[in-house]
């Protein structure tokens, strides 16, 4: 797994345009997508209207409903889509992979993508609705950590520790840096951020 991230523009919404091969009816699902990703970005799960979805897509409003009649799968799509641009490698160094997920988790949390995940999240907390695609990419997510953990516990890195645990010790600083945004996220920070976590479970382990 590779660590990347994708390009976007900050500011005021404009009308996307495609990126991917495939035909009309990819390119018509790509832009749908990326229109309710800032959307989300803007308004929230609960403020996501399909008029404005397909106005900003620049498609007809039954192309939005004939690919996604459900919000809630709509919503989905559009976060697995772009949320999973960020990913844990397992290079068989622990450190290593682990820092370089939180710079690139940092980078994605101050675009769009990041601004629609944590709207998500907020409404996720009052609206059962909003809640299961937000939960479904952590899920995914804290899967891929758990192979990551178990193989650095095989390699005698690491006690065992349940992902979950470590995901919010490691991630929390990071959500707190970019969404306070008084003084960048770098590389220096996801080193002490991460040296402090791993001592921390190791020495406490027993």
């Amino acid at each position: 797994m590779t660590a990347t991230r994708k390009q976007e523009t900050d500011g005021a919404p404009q009308p996307v345009t495609a990126r991917r091969p495939g035909g009309r009816t990819a390119r018509t699902r790509d832009r749908i997508l990326e229109a309710t990703l800032h959307l989300v970005a803007r308004d929230g799960i609960a403020g996501l209207r399909y008029e404005e979805v397909a106005e900003l897509a620049g498609v007809h409003r039954t192309s939005v409903y004939r690919n996604w009649p459900d919000r809630e799968e709509l919503v989905n799509a559009a976060l697995l889509r772009y949320a999973g641009s960020v990913e844990l490698e397992d290079t068989g160094d622990l450190r290593h992979d682990l820092v370089n997920y939180l710079v690139a988790l940092a980078d994605l949390l101050s675009t769009t993508t990041g601004r629609a995940m944590r709207r998500a999240i907020e409404s996720a907390r009052e609206n059962p609705e909003a809640a299961r695609p937000v939960n479904r990419i952590f899920e995914l997510r804290l899967a891929d950590l758990q192979q990551v953990v178990d193989h650095a516990v095989a390699r005698g890195e690491l006690p065992p520790v349940d992902a979950y645990f470590l995901a919010e010790l490691l991630t929390g600083p990071v959500h707190l840096y970019v969404s306070r945004g008084l003084r960048p996220f770098t590389r220096a920070e996801a080193e002490r951020i991460t040296d402090v976590v791993l001592a921390g479970l190791r020495h406490t382990a027993g």
